[in-house]
């Protein structure tokens, strides 16, 4: 940590104090991870900059009640973390950030991305105005623009024109990151299923859930014994995919003392510092809520199962007000298999693709999108290649059941 404040101390130096480094005078881009899920959304934009020997890019942790484990992920990352307060002494030539908080503080021009599918949610009691991500509040920086507001969608830049219009003219309609990565990995499916160790007729049930009280995991007490108890026996394989939030809100003793028992009976669970993608695209039905990551299932044409879908929270004119009305929910009376059977006999993959459509208007054009926009804001010729979205990496089976699983299930 002290190479890294006296990085830091170098950068805001003009003297020459950074005679200690090996490449000097390079562009600096600070990105700034408030959680978890922030960083995870951001470390799908660094890689289109971080391989320019023009440019050096750190990390650092701004001050966030969610945003605990984040400087251990980013360090485990392999990332060099800026201690905040050296950061906002320090002069960058850009910063990236997935949420607004703090980052007028920073010296430096600042990029606004969104840091899940679309924008969702808005808060409860509102109108439909007001989306979060899409307030002014979410936008603006102490009341100024920042250098460029990234969308998914141009229905977002819409939205936006209502809620922000000052805004407009920073913004950019780039696309989606995850969505594309999904997508690039969806025909690895065959090779992920095999890293969790399941078998040509084995079936994953994956359980995703967003934060918060009108999440699947505010029910998980009444929802995971019935979904066990469905599995059991049948050779199919339970796992759940919780949000960052949940484990850092809580605390991850917490959430894993509160899984234990179920995990110790073959429940996998995917750990906050773990890629949750690959496990999405091996799933073969997905029970989820109104979080991003049910959104993002619609791209793999598993069948989908509501566990719960608070209209008071979902933004109405987003793809998942409309998953919510598409998508089966589950009953509580009647049996999870025939549940099962009806959600993959009636929803199948085309069912899901209109709504998959709607994720991005820039389909698989994210990293050539974003490049271009940072190396204009850097004032950087961009390299002389296509930037290349590439497959996620397998998942570890390991991490996901670290308990004895096949005894377990059986």
């Amino acid at each position: 940590m002290k190479g890294i404040s006296r990085f830091a101390r170098s950068a805001a130096d003009a003297s020459g104090a950074r005679q200690w480094l090996t490449l000097t005078g390079r562009k600096t881009v600070l990105v700034v991870a408030h959680t978890v899920t922030y960083g995870k959304r951001l470390l799908d934009v660094v890689p289109l900059l971080e391989s320019d020997f023009r440019v050096q890019c750190v990390f650092t942790v701004p001050p966030h009640e969610l945003g605990d484990g984040t400087a251990r992920f980013l360090h485990e990352a392999g990332s060099a973390v800026v201690p905040w307060e050296e950061a906002v002494r320090t002069d960058f030539d850009l910063a990236l950030a997935a949420g607004p908080r703090h980052m007028a503080s920073v010296r430096a021009r600042v990029v606004l991305l969104p840091h899940g599918a679309n924008f969702v949610k808005r808060l409860r009691g509102t109108p439909g105005s007001e989306v979060l991500g899409l307030r002014r509040q979410d936008v603006l920086l102490d009341g100024e623009v920042p250098a460029a507001v990234v969308l998914a969608h141009r229905d977002d830049l819409a939205a936006l024109g209502r809620s922000c219009p000052e805004a407009v003219p920073a913004a950019s309609v780039v696309g989606d990151p995850a969505r594309d990565r999904i997508v690039a990995s969806l025909p690895h499916r065959d090779a992920y299923r095999a890293s969790l160790g399941l078998g040509r007729d084995e079936r994953l049930v994956a359980v995703t859930s967003t934060w918060g009280p009108g999440s699947a995991f505010a029910r998980f007490d009444l929802l995971l014994p019935r979904l066990m108890d469905q599995v059991r026996g049948t050779g199919d394989r339970l796992v759940v995919l919780l949000h960052p939030n949940v484990w850092s809100g809580h605390g991850s003793r917490q959430v894993r003392a509160w899984l234990r028992c179920w995990a110790e009976r073959g429940l996998g669970i995917v750990p906050p510092d773990m890629d949750w993608r690959p496990v999405l695209c091996a799933a073969d039905l997905i029970v989820g809520d109104h979080g991003s990551v049910t959104l993002y299932a619609t791209l793999t044409g598993a069948p989908i199962l509501m566990a719960e879908s608070p209209e008071q929270e979902i933004n109405p004119a987003s793809p998942a007000a409309d998953l919510a009305l598409l998508a089966p929910s589950l009953s509580p009376v009647h049996p999870l298999g025939e549940q099962f059977a009806y959600a993959e006999a009636e929803y199948s993959a085309p069912a899901y693709e209109a709504l998959a459509a709607r994720i991005t208007s820039e389909p698989n054009r994210f990293d050539h999108n974003m490049r271009a926009l940072l190396y204009r804001l850097l004032g950087l010729g961009r390299p002389a290649h296509a930037p290349l979205t590439r497959p996620l990496p397998p998942p570890s089976a390991a991490r996901v059941w670290p308990h004895s699983d096949r005894e377990a299930t059986a």
